[in-house]
């Protein structure tokens, strides 16, 4: 048993690597603000955490000779910062507006144009356009501000009307307001938007017109990059059209919104999604084309060879060249990690310091934290974080072993097994260490990923992507359509490999919903594991396995209620069964397969005719009621009103409500059931958002607005927002 003594003779033996952990308490700050149950004020928010960080700089600075005062007092300090920059993160955003209802005239400015596939897969492309400065006009909206937010509006089929970012548009439009979370815990789409600057979206009723007297262009850089990134996937879309062109689409120009439903799926199931988000991968083979470019011309001119420092100058050169190809995909967050983590890389090469390092790794985390500190709750962030420690712990404890192994080899042997294992080893490194991560965002496991790696990333790195950087420096000469058919072949490949290992049994294992605390147990046990390096590292193991198995060791809900409270879900042995219908049925039915790892069927329609599961618990259309099913399980009974004609004003008789300890409804309850002590209709979803009832020990409910409290993000009741119009003045 490890005394306090122990601890600190451990901890001064790591004492260069305590600056590492720099990071996880400004995220752990950040991730307190996020999760706090309700919206802290000025107090909490700013007063307290700056109280904080002075006494911790006092205990520092008092005790500065006791390593203990200095890791609590620096743990304090970064925990108070990362709680303030995400409060201040958060207060910055332009409040979410209310949206109209009712259709509406929209007039705005289009930043952007994306092109989606067909929704029924046949047809043209669904384009969908991003308005900024948005008006509202209408009698309720007449004299409003434009929106701070954006809009994102889905144009009608038939409109083929030439749109181009810069364009003023007046289009007749449904909005919608970002949606609720599909369950307690699940996605939130509201968060989303807040901090990406979004108000909504919806789709045109009639065709979209440039409007008279609106500005034609948008002014700035951003209106420059946005139309040569529309010229880039346009001139690709032409000369490769089909599945392959828009890879080829997503790789140089970042528009991956084109790419089919089942492509996606295919590079899901076979572990090679991370292709389609342009990231580290793509970055890195990038600058280090360039930087390959531009050493070897260096060292062909003499001059230069002799008198110049070749090595900084190409590292400079590849981290432009690097920043452009983020500015050309879009500037994703992944790939602002990605050239973030390159500066620090480039620093090293520059002032002859070590390019890759777990240092350089802290410093781009502790820099996003700060300038974006709810990047901690994505999945982008976590994955790429993940897979870079990593990479780095797992190179500096194997590299020597691997290089003592390969020295006995000479030749092309040699250069082959250096390469393989080095291969290998990334692939089972990087896609181990994002494993659970991907498991907690999107419920799968592809157990193939190591064999489909090895294929796909060489031929990332030798084919597809040097060929397609030759096409975009030859496309202003308009000869770059012999290298975007190369390239086009490649991709094929990649293509063919990703549909073969989705199509093998067991290539994608459905997993239950992690809690958060699980991915955090894995992140933070991971990190033990990575940051040191004496025998105590492996303390983290354990921590990470259990985080990985907490999907199984959570309770899972029983029944499962929508946001507006019109759609019905029963977990049974082996499938969800589903009953009523909502507005976005299709989401919410693929939310909660996701989330409980079973397959979704519908069950008795709207409970009008008899049916019952092979169990006997849920039986529908029974007794003189219609609409009605009963649920019985654990001994509870649950009553659900899947469908009542009447909206609630025709009570349910007193015999179905006699032995019920929970019923549930589409429509208000009103009368119905009064002595039931459960009792959720239409009225509490609108209230609570999404909710979960648990029947294992007595009934218990938990709903969406329980699991978020009153947050900034966090819409009204019912998807309201704050009026485009001041309030009147209070008297």
């Amino acid at each position: 048993m490890l005394n306090p003594m122990s601890v600190m003779v451990l901890l001064e033996g790591e004492y260069r690597r305590l600056v590492l952990w720099g990071p996880v308490p400004l995220a752990l700050g950040a991730l307190a603000y996020f999760v706090w149950p309700y919206e802290p004020g000025y107090g909490a928010g700013l007063l307290l955490p700056a109280c904080i960080a002075v006494v911790g700089l006092g205990a520092c600075f008092y005790w500065r000779g006791s390593l203990a005062a200095r890791l609590g007092g620096g743990a304090g300090v970064a925990l108070a910062v990362g709680f303030a920059a995400a409060w201040l993160a958060a207060h910055r955003q332009p409040p979410m507006p209310e949206l109209p209802r009712r259709a509406t005239e929209l007039t705005g400015i289009v930043q952007d144009v994306a092109y989606f596939p067909a929704l029924s897969g046949q047809g043209g492309p669904v384009r969908r356009v991003t308005l900024a400065h948005g008006v509202l006009h209408d009698f309720v909206d007449d004299g409003m501000a434009p929106l701070r937010r954006s809009l994102s509006i889905r144009l009608a089929p038939q409109d083929e009307g030439n749109v181009a970012p810069g364009d003023g548009l007046r289009v007749r439009v449904v909005l919608q307001p970002p949606p609720f979370p599909a369950l307690p815990g699940g996605r939130d789409k509201q968060f989303e938007a807040w901090f990406s600057g979004q108000a909504g979206g919806g789709y045109a009723l009639a065709g979209a017109q440039v409007e008279p007297g609106q500005p034609q262009k948008l002014f700035g850089y951003q209106h420059a990059l946005t139309m040569l990134r529309q010229r880039v996937d346009a001139r690709i879309r032409q000369i490769l059209p089909g599945s392959s062109g828009t890879v080829v689409a997503t790789l140089l120009a970042g528009r991956a919104e084109a790419v089919p439903q089942n492509v996606r799926e295919d590079f899901a199931a076979s572990g090679l999604a991370h292709l389609l988000a342009v990231a580290g991968l793509h970055l890195g083979i990038v600058m280090g084309a360039a930087m390959l470019v531009c050493r070897m011309g260096l060292a062909a001119w003499e001059y230069a060879a002799l008198r110049w420092p070749c090595k900084a100058i190409a590292a400079g050169t590849a981290w432009v060249v690097g920043g452009g190809y983020v500015l050309l995909t879009g500037a994703h967050l992944p790939a602002e990690r990605s050239w973030m983590m390159s500066s620090v890389v480039v620093l090293g090469l520059v002032v002859g310091r070590r390019a890759v390092s777990m240092r350089g790794l802290a410093l781009a985390a502790t820099i996003m934290l700060l300038v974006a500190p709810q990047v901690v709750l994505d999945v982008a962030f976590q994955m790429s974080m993940a897979a870079v420690m990593a990479l780095v712990a797992g190179y500096e404890a194997l590299q020597p072993r691997i290089l003592r192994w390969v020295s006995g080899m000479s030749g092309a042997k040699h250069t082959l097994a250096r390469h393989g294992v080095m291969l290998v080893l990334t692939s089972l490194l990087a896609g181990t260490a994002t494993l659970p991560v991907v498991m907690a965002h999107f419920g799968v496991v592809q157990p193939f990923f190591v064999l489909a790696n090895l294929v796909a990333v060489p031929l990332m790195a030798l084919w597809i992507m040097p060929l397609g950087l030759v096409a975009l420096v030859v496309m202003p000469l308009h000869v770059d359509a012999p290298f975007l058919h190369l390239m086009s072949g490649g991709v094929r490949v990649v293509l063919w490999l990703a549909h073969c290992v989705a199509g093998w049994p067991g290539a994608r294992i459905a997993v239950p919903a992690m809690p958060g605390w699980g991915l955090a147990a894995v992140l933070l046990g991971l990190c033990w594991l990575c940051l040191w390096r004496g025998a105590w590292r492996w303390w983290g193991m354990p921590v990470v396995l259990l985080g990985t198995i907490t999907p199984w060791l959570v309770t899972q809900p029983d029944i499962l209620i929508s946001p507006d409270g019109q759609l019905m879900g029963v977990k049974d042995v082996a499938t969800l069964r589903v009953m009523g219908h909502a507005r976005d049925e299709r989401a919410l039915k693929a939310a909660w397969a996701q989330a409980l790892a079973l397959p979704v069927s519908d069950f008795s329609g709207t409970g009008e005719n008899r049916a019952e599961t092979a169990d006997g618990s849920l039986l529908c259309g029974e007794g003189e009621v219609a609409g009605t099913c009963a649920l019985l399980r654990y001994g509870q009974e649950v009553i659900l009103r899947i469908h009542d004609p009447s909206d609630g004003r025709i009570p349910l008789p007193d015999d179905v409500c006699a032995q019920a300890a929970a019923v549930v409804s589409v429509a208000p309850l009103r009368a119905s059931c009064p002595h039931v002590p459960v009792r959720l209709d239409r009225f509490s979803a609108w209230r609570g958002g999404a909710q979960a009832v648990f029947l294992a020990h007595g009934v218990r409910v938990t709903s969406d607005r329980q699991k978020q409290g009153e947050r900034l993000w966090v819409l009204k009741p019912g998807g309201h927002g704050m009026p485009t119009l001041p309030l009147a003045q209070a008297e």
